[in-house]
């Protein structure tokens, strides 16, 4: 017996206006813990997803992110804990029989078949007619902007097209929730920066759940609506892009979500009213000439140029303290350019400061 094909065409509208918020937990996971033998891959995740959001999980490699989405997708177990998805208890549930599907960074896609067919397998595994899954495969392809590309091969297909193939072939099986595992890293940074906006506009277009694994702190920052850091195996900060920059808890998540300054607590405290060590954007300090220039209020620093690196719309300056820190400085550039071994005052305001949670 066939299975209804379900058009794909009002997955393009979004929700209605009264319903645009999020009504739902798409995925949580509940003292999530993975061991492989003495290595813990995953410690205790405690996490909610929310249905309609475009989830990003950032970390390095080795940090636990693909670990946890390979428990979502089904393709692992658990050591401990519990796996929610929409409500219903999803360990030990086979891949096929979870409402996600996932799109893999090397695409996965079958050779010897046209797109069409790719696109149109999993519905042939289940058992669909061929004029159902050949129109089922247009409409996915549409969605995507490969409209009359059934024919073609995946190898006559740049890299771009062939990612654009996998997300038609995963969302033909109209999944709740898409998994993406580091999709854009085979593709050059400009094709990377074009598909970031076209997932980011997809998925507000078909309002699904797109939990997206990257080691890019970019792509996270730019495409998510809340960011998960992942280290070694634990869940360090959740929250949006503009939370998870400005202000990080921790050192690792404060050096790895962009780059950052770590003032010591013997400089940081006296600023911050207690002694705590203090992340500081480069972005935030200003490279003056003299004191005298610095904003009312701001707490200045004697330097000395180290390095300036040009960065095209700015330049990465380099300076060292007395007391030997070295800072960061992200100058706009449109100044003198400053000199290795030239003396400077850096400037910020105590405000820009954020304090760390000990480590």
């Amino acid at each position: 017996m066939e299975l209804p094909v379900l058009s794909l065409s009002p997955l393009a509208a979004s929700p209605p206006a009264a319903q645009a918020e999020r009504l739902a937990v798409a995925v949580r996971l509940n003292g999530v813990t993975r061991r492989f033998g003495p290595i813990t891959a995953l410690d205790g995740i405690d996490l909610d997803i929310e249905e309609g959001e475009f989830f990003a999980m950032l970390g390095p490699s080795g940090s636990g992110k693909t670990t946890c989405l390979r428990l979502i997708a089904g393709f692992d177990q658990p050591t401990s804990g519990h796996i929610e998805i929409f409500g219903e208890t999803a360990e030990g549930l086979p891949p096929y029989r979870r409402a996600v599907n996932t799109v893999f960074q090397d695409y996965a896609l079958f050779p010897h078949m046209s797109v069409g067919e790719n696109v149109a397998y999993g519905l042939k595994v289940r058992g669909l007619g061929r004029p159902d899954r050949e129109r089922a495969a247009r409409e996915a392809l549409a969605l995507v902007r490969l409209e009359g590309y059934e024919l073609r091969r995946p190898s006559q297909l740049s890299g771009g097209q062939r990612q654009r193939v996998a997300l038609a072939r995963a969302l033909v099986l109209h999944p709740r929730v898409l998994l993406l595992d580091e999709p854009l890293g085979a593709l050059d940074l400009k094709l990377r920066e074009e598909m970031q906006v076209e997932l980011k506009a997809l998925q507000r277009r078909l309002g699904l759940t797109f939990v997206f694994v990257t080691h890019d702190q970019g792509e996270a920052l730019s495409m998510a609506d809340r960011v998960a850091v992942f280290a070694e195996g634990r869940l360090l900060q959740v929250g949006a892009p503009e939370e998870v920059y400005e202000r990080p808890r921790t050192r690792f998540v404060a050096d790895f979500v962009g780059s950052s300054n770590i003032l010591p607590a013997d400089m940081a405290g006296p600023l911050l009213g207690e002694r705590r060590e203090a992340s500081l954007r480069p972005e935030r300090i200003k490279l003056i000439a003299d004191a005298a220039e610095a904003p009312a209020g701001w707490h200045v620093i004697e330097a000395k140029v180290i390095d300036v690196l040009y960065q095209g719309a700015s330049r990465r300056v380099m300076a060292a303290t007395e007391t030997g820190l070295e800072l960061a400085v992200s100058d706009a550039g449109h100044g003198p350019r400053p000199t290795p071994g030239s003396r400077c005052v850096l400037a910020f305001a105590p405000a820009a400061l954020h304090p760390l949670e000990a480590a």
